[in-house]
């Protein structure tokens, strides 16, 4: 069945029509058909593990995809995403490698022990509540060069944009699902 809500977000995402400037990191751990679907595509993406990973780990490691507004891979990987938790749509005008390093800083952390930890922040269910956490100096941290983060609520109806303006965190809501039933 058709995600009622993909025009929508894609008018969103794209509100002016095609552009190169959104991006999708994926959580291959949320489903294995991610995996998959990158490997089908004519999509630009990019692990953010470093270095040579194990297969097992390969399909099931955060992927930085960029999105093409009329590309059916795009829309197929929204489609599927959408309501399912499968990632976090950002706005970023820097190529794939300094996004890359970027976004590549931010998936471990300093555990209270000091050990090294995992951080899904790449998991919407993540990101909706840590960013209204986070002080001014890691809010620019977690954004460097990322304009904003489009993210479902918890519930799919509803999509949530997450912004910084001069060190605060903004948040807007768009109901999607008022617009899908128009």
């Amino acid at each position: 069945m058709a995600n009622p809500y993909v025009s929508y977000i894609k008018e969103q995402l794209w509100p002016r029509g095609a552009g190169r400037e959104v991006w999708m990191i994926v959580d291959g751990a949320r489903d294995r058909r991610i995996f998959g679907t990158l490997l089908d595509s004519y999509l630009t993406y990019s692990c953010l593990y470093h270095g040579d990973i194990a297969p097992e780990l390969e399909v099931v490691a955060p992927y930085l995809v960029q999105l093409e507004y009329d590309d059916k891979y795009s829309q197929q990987l929204i489609e599927r995403a959408w309501g399912s938790s499968w990632g976090v749509f950002l706005k970023c005008g820097a190529g794939i490698a300094s996004l890359r390093r970027h976004l590549r800083k931010l998936v471990s952390v300093r555990g209270p022990k000091g050990e090294t930890l995992l951080f899904r922040y790449y998991d919407p269910r993540v990101l909706r509540v840590y960013l209204p956490t986070c002080r001014p100096e890691e809010l620019e941290t977690v954004f460097g060069p990322i304009d904003r983060f489009w993210l479902e609520d918890e519930s799919p109806e509803t999509l949530l944009e997450f912004r910084v303006d001069h060190g605060r965190l903004l948040r807007n809501e768009f109901p999607a699902a008022a617009k899908a039933k128009a």
